[in-house]
Formats: C-alpha cells, sequence, structure tokens
C-alpha cells in the first residue's frame, strides 16, 4: 500500500537528520514528508540532506495545523495510510512495522503507537502520569473502550482517517480530541504496544502551568466533538 510518513518539526535541525534517516532505514518503500512549522533554524536544510520531501509553512501553525498540512497532501497524492512520526525523535521508527500490520489487517482505521496497552520501560512524572490517566478514563467514557495512551501523537490511519483528518484537525493538543473524533465518525481505532525514546533534543513545551491550561482546554474541546458528533 502506498505509504507516507508525515513528520511535523519546529525547530528540530538537531534531530530531524536521524529521524527521517531511521524511518527511511526501516521502511524503505514509504515517502517521507517534512512539515517544517515556520521554523528559525536548519530544520529544512537537515530534513532535505536526509532525503526528505518538505513542505515549508509560511508562519508556525502548531502541531495541530502542521499535522493537517500533511493530511491534506497525503489525500491529493492519494495515499493509502499516513503515519504521524514527531519530529524529536522521542518515536521509535522500528515499531513502524507493528503499526503497519495491523492495518493491513483490514479491520482497523487508525493505530496509536501506546506506551501503556501493554507495560513497556516508559517512566511518566507523577503529575504526568495524572494527566495521562485523566484523559485515558475521558476518553473511553467517551467512546465506550478502552484506551490508555491517549496523548500519544505516534498513530497511523487509513483512507478513511485521510479523508477525516484532512476536513478536520484541532489547532492546539490535537491528540485526545482526535481520537474521539474517529470514534465518533465510525472509526475503528486500536492501540499497538510500542517503546518511545527520549527526545534527541530541545525541551517539551509543556509546563506545569501550561499543563492545568492543557487539561482544561482538551477536556472541552473534546465533549464538544463527542456531543457535536452526536447531534
Amino acid at each position: 500500500m502506498k505509504t507516507l510518513i508525515i513528520v511535523p518539526a519546529y525547530n528540530e535541525e538537531k534531530s530531524i537528520y536521524n529521524v527521517v534517516t531511521s524511518i527511511k532505514f526501516n521502511i524503505p518503500w514509504a515517502d517521507v514528508v517534512v512539515i517544517n512549522d515556520g521554523s528559525k533554524d536548519n530544520t529544512y536544510l537537515e530534513a532535505k540532506k536526509a532525503g526528505a520531501k518538505v513542505i515549508n509553512l509560511i508562519e508556525n501553525l502548531g502541531i495541530g495545523g502542521a499535522v493537517q498540512s500533511g493530511y491534506i497532501y497525503a489525500l491529493k497524492k492519494e495515499y493509502d495510510i499516513a503515519v504521524q512520526v514527531d519530529g524529536d525523535g522521542q518515536h521509535n521508527p522500528a515499531d513502524l512495522n507493528l503499526l503497519l500490520r495491523e492495518i493491513e489487517k483490514g479491520n482497523t482505521d487508525m493505530v496509536i503507537g501506546s506506551r501503556f496497552v501493554e507495560e513497556t520501560g516508559y517512566k511518566a512524572s507523577v503529575f504526568r502520569n495524572i494527566g495521562i490517566k485523566y484523559f485515558s478514563n475521558l476518553v473511553s467514557k467517551l467512546c465506550g473502550k478502552s484506551y490508555y495512551d491517549t496523548t500519544s501523537g505516534y498513530r497511523l490511519v487509513n483512507k478513511k482517517g485521510i479523508e477525516l483528518f484532512s476536513s478536520y484537525y484541532p489547532k492546539d493538543y490535537p491528540e485526545v480530541e482526535t481520537i474521539v473524533y474517529a470514534c465518533k465518525k465510525g472509526l475503528n481505532v486500536k492501540e499497538v504496544k510500542v517503546n518511545m525514546n527520549e527526545r534527541e533534543a530541545g525541551k517539551s513545551s509543556i509546563t506545569p502551568i501550561k499543563a492545568i491550561y492543557y487539561m482544561a482546554k482538551v477536556t472541552m474541546s473534546t465533549l464538544n466533538v463527542a456531543f457535536r458528533s452526536i447531534y
């Protein structure tokens, strides 16, 4: 199946080369597109040097806008599968085949690379662990099915998912909301165990104060998309 790897990247010059080359090593038949989200560093040059196609956004749209740009590209180029891999090196491309095998079975529309569906070596901080469990419970209740790693951005969709996310994708902190959105739109969403790395470079943009704002905003957005889908 025609496969596209979407790599959203903002100021990831120190990690993007390794991310792209690792993807190409593990699934050499797939195409890689880096969505350069208004980076101020050498992300573009490093991604090109690694052999990726690069789409330059003229301003920083945030993770949601960058990822949706990738889905729109996948739709226009008629890809069968689109995979989101973060540009900071946390997602291990060695696990890509696990996600692909699940989708190739034909009964799943969206696969999430999960740190928690089975035990892995990943250890979260106390505060982060509270957030993870909170959103897991929220999404599970809204979808009527248990989900464990709702904040994972390591995910794969088929054509049905590409079409859905091309038309709508949350701007900020989209991971939680898109699971509920996909479920309410009839997609079969499944988790598959993966191992995640530490960031190769940079640092997370989520501070404790931002985390509180994040939890409140994502909760409201997720409830909104759930009820909007019903009515």
